[in-house]
């Protein structure tokens, strides 16, 4: 006696959910998801808010559109929220293959990785806390934390963790990933999920 299988049909077109570090895209920018979040049974992404600064509509490197921006807060802050538009999304609450089921606050010394769609996952150290960031043109950000981590441009709003503990959100610095001596700013996410109302999972 043999096993057998059944196949079943369904209408529509499917594609891999983003995951935390994947790229996002506007029409002006590409920057990276930070964590996918949920509230009730709708689902959101967090990214930094100048990534959703002046953007409404995201999509995937395909060109599917993901959601519409729901919230952002840039400068002062850094963070912004995206709505899937698909009812019944169910994205992943990873980082690339990394489980994450907690939100923490990060402490001075302590070991983080960041995942990017530009340079992938690193890692380094938190150096400070707190920190305030003045980006140009009057858009100064506090509040942030300080690394070693290093980030290129297309890593903006990735996530920053350590193990399955969300940390903060990638919003800018200086240096890069070939040439070391890099110091970055992550703006805290515990912020967007109290503001918001929502949690990753």
């Amino acid at each position: 006696m043999t096993d057998s299988m059944k196949v079943e049909r369904t209408d529509g077109e499917f594609r891999p959910y983003l995951s935390g570090g994947d790229a996002v895209h506007t029409g002006r920018a590409r920057c990276s998801l930070g964590f996918n979040v949920r509230k009730g049974g709708a689902y959101y992404f967090l990214t930094a808010g100048h990534c959703t600064e002046d953007s409404t509509e995201w999509t995937d490197g395909a060109g599917n559109v993901l959601g519409s921006t729901t919230g952002s807060s840039f400068p002062g802050d850094d963070f912004g929220m995206v709505k899937y538009d698909d009812p019944n999304p169910e994205p992943p609450g990873t980082v690339g293959s990394q489980e994450i089921d907690r939100a923490g606050t990060a402490t001075v010394g302590q070991q983080v990785e960041r995942r990017g769609s530009t340079t992938g996952t690193h890692s380094g150290r938190v150096t400070a806390l707190d920190a305030a960031v003045n980006y140009g043109g009057g858009d100064i950000v506090r509040g942030l934390i300080r690394t070693t981590v290093c980030a290129e441009p297309g890593d903006s709003g990735g996530p920053l963790y350590a193990d399955t503990t969300a940390l903060g959100l990638t919003s800018g610095g200086s240096g890069d990933c070939r040439s070391g001596n890099a110091t970055t700013f992550f703006q805290p996410v515990n912020e967007p999920l109290q503001r918001w109302g929502v949690e990753v999972y």
